[in-house]
């Protein structure tokens, strides 16, 4: 059974990371960052080709993780492959001790390294949800009967902050019904959009976890704001950011002041660092979580 899960039907709040596999063979700043995660998360996301940029295999990842003693969340997008390459990662993903999954669609191809990729896109996430419920249930997306079923934690994403609302709540209400148990949102910087989401899906039967990417600077925030999608970070932080003598370390006080706000409407935190893991102690002490 999933430790993620575990903790959260006991009423834990959890705490989630991430990882990017490397561009590359060379695993060695990855195994810094899993040292540093050792002890203070729940469990890590391995990301899967983001943004469309072509990286190692996050089975391999999954693998290092698990060695050393951290349980993966393992993301898969529908963008890469087909419903059959799909379903034959995730058993075999299954079958290396990966037991949480995040279904995604995935980035646009022209967003990445290889904009000449052709996309595949065979079935969005709603799709790729009901897939793992019914390889959960021992059977593959054509009915065929697998000699054991799998037992995966079934994950999603969700947007509280995207306009229109309404259509992100529509959407997020058929990854639930679709078989979706947790879901992990998009960046949150205004505590109050998220728990105006929550009130809506509290009572579902799938557990919210709210994602902070961690600001280094009033610039990176001005550059989110403009070109990522269903993020908005206030003009006070912004201007929070850009006053403060050390930003690092200030985006590091803000993540964890949001932290604190958002225990109170949420079923955990997901940390995005962007390669700085050792961010991730720091707000946490600071929060009083460790």
């Amino acid at each position: 059974m999933s430790r993620l899960k575990a903790s959260l039907e006991r009423g834990d709040f959890v705490v989630t990371a991430e990882v990017a596999p490397p561009k590359g063979t060379d695993i060695s700043e990855l195994l810094k960052e899993i040292e540093v995660y050792k002890g203070c998360v729940n469990a890590v996301n391995i990301t899967d080709n983001q943004s469309s940029v072509m990286r190692a295999s996050g089975l391999a990842i999954a693998d290092v993780l698990i060695k050393n003693g951290l349980e993966p969340i393992f993301q898969i997008t529908t963008r890469d492959r087909n419903r059959i390459a799909i379903q034959s990662e995730i058993l075999g993903a299954s079958i290396a001790g990966v037991k949480n999954l995040l279904c995604l669609t995935g980035d646009a191809i022209d967003s990445g390294d290889h904009p000449q990729a052709k996309p595949v896109f065979d079935i969005d996430s709603v799709q790729l949800i009901d897939i793992v419920k019914k390889l959960n249930s021992g059977f593959d997306a054509a009915g065929k009967k697998l000699n054991k079923s799998t037992d995966i934690f079934i994950g999603a994403a969700c947007f509280p902050q995207a306009s229109p609302i309404e259509l992100e709540i529509a959407k997020t209400e058929k990854k639930i019904k679709a078989g979706a148990q947790f879901l992990q949102s998009q960046a949150i910087y205004q505590p109050d959009s998220f728990r105006n989401f929550y009130e809506k899906f509290k009572d579902k039967k799938a557990y919210l976890i709210a994602g902070i990417v961690v600001l280094k600077s009033a610039k990176m925030a001005e550059y989110m704001n403009a070109n990522v999608s269903g993020i908005n970070i206030p003009d006070e932080i912004i201007k929070e950011l850009r006053s403060s003598k050390n930003e690092i370390e200030k985006g590091v006080e803000i993540a964890a002041r949001l932290v604190v706000e958002l225990k109170k409407v949420s079923h955990g935190v997901h940390i995005m660092t962007l390669g700085k893991a050792e961010s991730v102690p720091k707000i946490l002490k600071l929060a009083k979580l460790i």
